[in-house]
Formats: C-alpha cells, structure tokens, sequence
C-alpha cells in the first residue's frame, strides 16, 4: 500500500469518526429543543410533524437530482419506513416526558432485541457471549425499572413504554436493514422521515377527527418557533446522513463505541440543562446495559 493510499484512507477513517461523533453530539442534545416546543404548547407528534416535514423538504431539495431513483423503491422498503418511523416517534415522545438518560439506557436495550429478533428471524445461533449480553441486559432493565424498590421490573410510566419500543423499533430497524442493502443512503434517510411525518399526521387525524385542525396548528405556529424547528431539521437531516456515511467507512464496533458518546453528551446535557441526575442504582442499570451492548457489538464483529 502506498503512502498516499495510508494517507487516504486515515483521513477518511478521521472523517467518518467526526462524522458518528457529530451525530451522537446531535442525538444527545436533540431532545432539549422538542422540550422547548413542548412549553410552547405543541405537543411531540406535532412539533414530529412539522419538523419531519421540514426535513422531507430539506432532503426533497437536497437530493433532488436523484428523487426519481429514490422514489423507486421496493414496496418492503417502507416496512422500513413505518419501523423506524416509529422508532423516532416514540423516542422524541419518551424523551420530552421522561428522564433524559432513563429513556436513553431504556433505548440502549436495543442490543437485547435485536439477539432476539435475530434469533428468531435470522436463525443465527447463541454462543456464551450472547447470553451474557442478554443477562447483563436484563439486569440492567431490572435496576433501571424498579430504581432498587425491587417491585416487578414493569414500565411505571408511559415514557418508560414508549422508550421500550423505540428500542425495540431500533432493532427491527436493524433487522430489516439487513435486508434492504440495495438502498441507498439518500433513499434511507428519506424513508425514515416520511415514516415520522405519516405516523404524526395519521395520529393528529385520529386526535382531533378533521384534518382541518393540522393545518390551523401549522398556520398558528409562532414565527421563533419555526426557527427551533428549523434547527431540529437541519440537526435531524445533517446528523443522519453523516451517521450513515460514518458507519459505511470504518468497522462497526469502532463506530458503536464512538455512538455511544451520545450517552455523555446526553447526560452532560441533562444536568445542566435539565438539572436531571441519576440514582446509584439507575447508574449501575445502566453500566450493565452499555456493558450488554459492548458485548454484543464485539462480538457480532469478532463473528
């Protein structure tokens, strides 16, 4: 290998790492300008709505010049849209009433889900590894749910449920990822945002019986608040993009390690912006839960 070709190749690994580290910066702080919508009063599925459509106009734009070729997908891609539609939804709703880092260590259950879904689905086999990756994982849930009252480990509220099934979203995102390899990046992201903005529309539909009542909501929407909601498309569209070239360039347990600084960032956040801290017990829950998803990353790529 030549020098130039080293020299390539390092500059493209240092930017594929900035790339995963801007989006964990955006995916730790996003949660804190839908709050701010929230004491606006918009709700999460409308400010979901408006700002998913913001990035559906961003990417229309953006990738314009391709939308034919994008358009053309598959009818199984949007099974893909619908998932990961309500995976974001269902994040950005848990995250708004919820603790910050609870719905995030809820969220990083993923790892869990994903073993078995893929056990199920994709029939790959269980080694000691993966079991303790599940163990470590249920344990974690068992602290973080019952915070040490030792009480049934279930969700105590509607944060909790919705931060559960955003992970569990997340890894039939995965799963089904799996099975789309002929999509393209732009293709991607523009199935994701389309899955958000149907979900939040059909759900403001059912709310309020007309949809007359969505567009008088999006027509008195104050002028500063479009702003915010520019910001989170533009934090929404930037950070998937780079994150899907990020992982595309350097090996997947380099790149969930670098992701998993979203986790810091959050918690940094959370404490000066939130003035939200942890128990000791939370705290323990959720090391065994960054230790299950160290584990099962590692060794789905050791495999």
């Amino acid at each position: 290998m030549s020098l130039s070709h080293k020299q390539k190749t390092s500059r493209q690994k240092y930017i594929a790492s900035a790339a995963l580290i801007y989006g964990a910066l955006c995916w730790g702080i996003i949660w804190y300008p839908y709050r701010l919508l929230n004491e606006t009063g918009l709700s999460g599925v409308q400010s979901s709505l408006l700002s998913y459509s913001l990035a559906l106009l961003l990417g229309g734009m953006l990738f314009w010049p391709r939308f034919k070729r994008i358009s053309h997908v598959p009818a199984s891609a949007y099974w893909l849209s619908v998932v990961a539609g309500w995976t974001n939804l269902a994040y950005v709703l848990a995250i708004i009433d919820g603790e910050v880092m609870r719905v995030m260590l809820l969220f990083y259950l993923s790892p869990l889900w994903t073993l078995l879904l893929a056990r199920i689905w994709l029939h790959e086999p269980w080694h000691r590894p993966q079991l303790l990756a599940i163990g470590l994982s249920l344990l974690g849930a068992v602290l973080m749910l019952t915070d040490g009252q030792w009480v049934w480990p279930w969700p105590q509220s509607t944060s909790d449920w919705l931060a559960l099934s955003a992970g569990v979203g997340f890894s039939l995102t995965n799963v089904i990822t799996r099975f789309s390899t002929h999509l393209t990046i732009a293709a991607k992201g523009m199935l994701v945002w389309l899955g958000v903005f149907a979900l939040s529309l059909l759900i403001l539909l059912w709310q309020s019986g007309a949809s007359g009542m969505v567009f008088v909501m999006a027509s008195a929407v104050a002028p500063h608040v479009y702003i915010t909601l520019f910001i989170i498309a533009l934090l929404l569209v930037s950070a998937t993009l780079l994150v899907q070239y990020g992982v595309t360039q350097i090996p997947a347990i380099q790149a969930s390690v670098l992701f998993m600084s979203e986790l810091i960032v959050a918690a940094i956040a959370a404490y000066f912006l939130a003035h939200e801290t942890m128990s000791i017990i939370e705290m323990a829950g959720g090391c065994c839960i960054l230790a299950a998803g160290m584990l099962s990353v590692s060794v789905g790529e050791s495999g």
